[in-house]
């Protein structure tokens, strides 16, 4: 019998956007490929593996060594890095990729039961997109790398199965097998990460590369650490367990996961548990606030589109950069990358879950969500922050104009009004995504970005027009009685027109 093999630098399996899957072999050797595929978490999860191979491939040793690097030179040394370690990137065989051999003890979990947008078990099934199906091999693949860093929390994860002798950490205060935690990329609610964005995908993860200098700042105290497939821990609190908590190699490739492919799911345990942000610890592509008492994480919210973060996410650009929210991917990238291409942005996203009784799950509202704004290279910086801070602001205090514009025209009608106002506001900004990126753009100059409120107000009256009726007489006597007032808001809207005459 012929043993299964399934080389990841050979077979297509990786999802690009407008092509379909590739090898690793591929997307190394055609600089054409725009971007990675798949659904948000597996565009997190696979940036994060590429940038693992990359940094394992080379590490530049400051930015001068970075910049000679370049795309090309990145691609060119994984490709030789790939060759190198080849008998290591097999998804079978007696070193099977990301995977555990020893916890085959652990009960087999169908691979329905661990994706977070299947429905298993009672749960309803509303799209043919929740219905459990067969995974080809490129899509147990993809699974792999994303349980090690996304695994949902709960009881699916077999935690009477304990690598490390003496190890207590998959076990709760009565001794039992503990319910498993989020994956640390995951984490309570659905973090929330950001990378860089090039014109293709080779400049996005070399703009998404760090070098050795810019690793000795970040709070990892083992540095860069070693790439788990060169060696794999032998449990949960090994010597090679204890390396990856406090290396960035940990935070790319967590093994958040203990699992071993079989025939009709995977075994499935808790792996190696990482600090937490409220530890000072998280993902580099993760933004969180410790100026406070208590540590603050953007959390994935599908009612806030991850655009709307956007000034939360550069507050390092403004003068008291020090404080509020930080995401090393950016900080220690834009700098450098906006001199180096003709093609700059940021992509986010993420999903959102819920919890009960240390179960996880998806539910109600929760969901993808992913956002890509390009950024205006020849005037980036902190006056254009500024500007769009301003902006930002007037278009938040807008949203309220239309939630209370819209609950009054009900209130004077007698009537309940909080759904109404709340799907409004929701309207609003909705519109206002359309016409985000065209703001981003102006907000380089003051006055161009007073100039474009015209249609963010109508964006607010259309809103609220939607929602208010004025057929009737007692409509049309609420209708105009509420109008959203936007006079303040316009007040400066014809300030360049003004300034030429």
């Amino acid at each position: 019998m012929t043993e299964t093999r399934f080389s990841l630098i050979d077979e297509p399996w990786i999802p690009i956007a407008d092509v379909g899957r590739v090898s690793l072999k591929q997307l190394f050797t055609n600089p054409s490929y725009r971007a990675l595929g798949g659904n948000p978490v597996q565009k997190i999860a696979l940036t994060k593996l590429l940038l693992a191979i990359a940094q394992a491939a080379y590490t530049p040793a400051d930015e001068n060594a970075w910049a000679t690097l370049g795309a090309a030179g990145m691609a060119e040394k994984c490709l030789a890095y790939l060759e190198q370690w080849r008998d290591s990137f097999d998804l079978y065989g007696d070193k099977p990729f990301l995977q555990m051999p020893a916890i085959k003890a652990a009960s087999v979990q169908p691979y329905g039961a661990v994706f977070a947008e299947i429905s298993t078990g009672n749960t309803t099934v509303l799209t043919q997109s929740q219905v459990e199906k067969t995974l080809s091999d490129a899509e147990k693949a993809v699974l792999i790398v994303v349980l090690m860093g996304f695994g949902l929390g709960g009881k699916k994860t077999d935690n009477s199965v304990v690598l490390s002798a003496g190890y207590s950490g998959k076990t709760n205060d009565k001794g039992k097998p503990a319910t498993g935690r989020p994956g640390s990329s995951l984490g309570f609610m659905g973090f929330m990460h950001n990378f860089l964005l090039g014109g293709n995908l080779w400049q996005t993860l070399w703009l998404n590369v760090f070098s050795q200098d810019q690793i000795n700042s970040l709070p990892y105290a083992d540095g860069l650490g070693i790439a788990p497939w060169e060696t794999m821990p032998d449990g949960e609190n090994c010597p090679t367990a204890k390396h990856l908590q406090n290396s960035l190699m940990g935070r790319l490739l967590p093994l958040s996961r203990f699992c071993l492919l079989a025939d009709t799911g995977l075994h499935y345990s808790e792996g190696i548990a990482h600090l937490g942000y409220k530890d000072g610890l998280l993902d580099p592509s993760v933004s969180a606030d410790f100026s406070g008492k208590d540590p603050k994480a953007i959390w994935v919210d599908p009612e806030k589109r991850p655009w709307r973060f956007l000034t939360a996410l550069l507050g390092f650009l403004s003068q008291n950069g020090s404080q509020g929210f930080d995401c090393y991917q950016l900080r220690l990238g834009l700098g450098r990358a906006r001199d180096r291409t003709d093609t700059l942005g940021i992509w986010s996203g993420g999903l959102r879950v819920s919890s009960n009784a240390g179960e996880q799950y998806t539910g109600g509202s929760d969901d993808f969500v992913e956002s890509a704004l390009m950024l205006p290279q020849e005037d980036f910086g902190e006056m254009w922050f500024s500007n769009l801070q301003l902006e930002m602001a007037e278009l938040d205090q807008l949203s309220k104009i239309v939630y209370s514009a819209t609950l009054n025209y009900f209130k004077s009608q007698k009537a309940e009004g909080k759904k109404q106002a709340a799907m409004a506001s929701h309207l609003y900004w909705q519109l206002c995504e359309r016409q985000f990126q065209t703001l981003v753009n102006a907000c380089a100059d003051g006055n161009q970005a007073k100039a474009i409120r015209k249609t963010f107000a109508q964006f607010a009256q259309k809103s609220y027009d939607s929602f208010c009726p004025n057929h009737s007489a007692r409509q049309l006597t609420a209708w105009a009685g509420n109008l959203p007032k936007l006079g303040s808001y316009l007040k400066d809207a014809n300030q360049p027109e003004q300034a030429k005459a």
